[in-house]
């Protein structure tokens, strides 16, 4: 896959350099406009030109480019790092935010649906860390791993997504402690809910989950899973968190004298960190016992989902 730039013209020195993935929308777009205004050189890496020109326009500064990066493609991400390294010889910091949500009952969730989950919030956020790393070790620079609440406390109805998160938690602790002594910092931050477009398309994900389910098993889960998808997207509208208090979060992080570790944005993500710590598991079943299926429900349909009908 192809990268294109806008305004190649203006080079920027190795220390001011950031690439900020799934800069499209929501809160990689804010992100990097964040950045862009904090004096930084910004790279946001969106999957459509006019998504890039668009971003383009709203910077205040003519510090912000765009470039072509789909984090799937190993292609794609190793010409952003090639490009990175003619353009600044270096690199300040990589925000890997890129992602998507997959909100289903698991029963309802095919493998090309779980592997896509993997491949965009996990395998190809390893793929950006591996082709960026000889650069950011130049400067000493940082990697901060975009995750959620769902990173340590898993839902029903967002498993797929929190198995993803949970991956991605993992992956960058392991990193933090490899790279400790090169020099690189790593950190996550942690949103909680933010109504962005992310929460709008749970909807059509959630739908098309359902039509693709074995014969009665969708019958089980529609009743719980709408009234599910219903409360979320109403969370997501009622939230406090806004995508501000985000980037300025993902800001600290790349500039922090001594980075935490972990930076949660938002009173939902600090109380998931807060039950995983010091709720057991028979407390967490029962908190979230409302969200699935009723007793009711599974009698009403004992056999669907059997094999012989799969």
């Amino acid at each position: 896959m192809s990268t294109r730039f806008r305004d190649r013209s203006a080079a920027s020195t190795a220390g001011d350099a950031v690439v900020v993935t799934g800069a499209s929308s929501g809160l990689g777009r804010e992100c990097a406009l964040e950045l862009e205004d904090r004096g930084f050189e910004v790279l946001a890496g969106v999957r459509r030109a006019e998504d890039g020109e668009k971003l383009v326009a709203e910077s205040l500064h003519g510090r912000l480019r765009y470039a072509i990066v789909d984090v799937t493609d190993d292609a794609s991400v190793e010409a952003c790092a090639r490009l990175v390294e003619a353009d600044y010889g270096g690199l300040r910091g990589l925000v890997n935010n890129a992602g998507i949500a997959v909100s289903a009952p698991l029963e309802c969730v095919d493998s090309e649906t779980m592997r896509r989950q993997l491949d965009t919030n996990v395998v190809g956020q390893l793929a950006m860390i591996r082709a960026h790393l000889p650069l950011l070790r130049r400067t000493r620079g940082r990697i901060v791993n975009i995750t959620s609440g769902l990173g340590k406390v898993a839902i029903p109805y967002l498993g797929a997504y929190a198995a993803a998160q949970f991956a991605k938690e993992a992956m960058s602790d392991a990193l933090r402690r490899e790279l400790a002594t090169s020099g690189v910092r790593v950190s996550v931050v942690q949103p909680g809910a933010i109504l962005t477009p992310i929460w709008g398309k749970l909807s059509d994900t959630a739908a098309d989950a359902l039509r693709a389910a074995p014969p009665g098993v969708a019958e089980i889960y529609q009743a719980s899973f709408a009234a599910f998808v219903e409360a979320n997207a109403g969370q997501a509208m009622a939230s406090r968190t806004t995508p501000e208090q985000f980037a300025r979060a993902v800001a600290r992080a790349l500039t922090d004298p001594a980075p935490s570790t972990r930076y949660r944005v938002g009173a939902d993500s600090r109380n998931m960190s807060m039950f995983a710590r010091i709720m057991p598991d028979r407390l967490l079943d029962r908190l979230f016992s409302g969200i699935g299926p009723r007793a009711e429900e599974w009698e009403r349909v004992p056999r669907a989902g059997s094999v012989a009908q799969r």
